[in-house]
């Protein structure tokens, strides 16, 4: 009877014997010598597990990269759209001094806030996952939106513009460094 290994190399067995169908096989001669490993096998099988996983781990951060900008920008677009129609409405009732321009630049300035906050804790809960340098245009944004809810919150109908202009241009600077690196929807 012959047993075929693994490797398709044949052992020759004297002996088999067959009793009410079971088959017993056995070898009574033995091979002599150490068993080696063909170091050229073990070398190309070690590159291969490496590369195998590398490409696993790389697959695995590309995917927690990818997730975590999305869910970043998500957020983003959420919660900057409302920050940016708050805004602009209180500029129109400054503009015309209607009488609910107090109002509305708190409301700007609540909108601005809660942005801010939002971005910023989507962005401390991506951690490692969100690329630094998206996580540094995020970043940007919220420091832009408070420091313009702060200059709108200093509004009244006889102030200078030129502070709340100032910043809202850093706002919008922000805004569009973010569009741009942001995945379109």
């Amino acid at each position: 009877m012959k047993l075929l290994n693994p490797r398709g190399f044949g052992l020759v067995c004297a002996g088999a014997a067959v009793a009410m169908g079971l088959v017993l096989a056995g070898c009574a001669n033995t091979v002599e010598g150490t068993a080696t490993a063909n170091q050229a096998e073990v070398s190309s099988y070690k590159a291969e597990a490496a590369t195998s996983a590398a490409a696993a781990s790389s697959s695995k951060a590309a995917a927690a990269i990818a997730k975590a900008t999305a869910d970043n920008c998500d957020t983003f677009r959420k919660t900057t759209g409302t920050q940016v129609d708050r805004y602009n409405e209180f500029v129109d009732a400054h503009d015309a001094s209607t009488a609910d321009q107090i109002a509305k630049r708190d409301a700007a300035a609540g909108a601005l806030e809660d942005a801010a906050k939002a971005v910023e804790a989507q962005v401390n809960s991506a951690g490692a996952g969100l690329p630094a340098d998206l996580a540094g245009k995020f970043t940007d944004y919220v420091v832009a939106a408070r420091a313009l809810a702060a200059e709108i919150r200093k509004m009244s109908s006889g102030s200078s513009v030129a502070p709340l202009n100032d910043a809202s241009k850093k706002v919008n600077d922000a805004l569009t460094a973010v569009r741009n690196v942001c995945p379109a929807k």
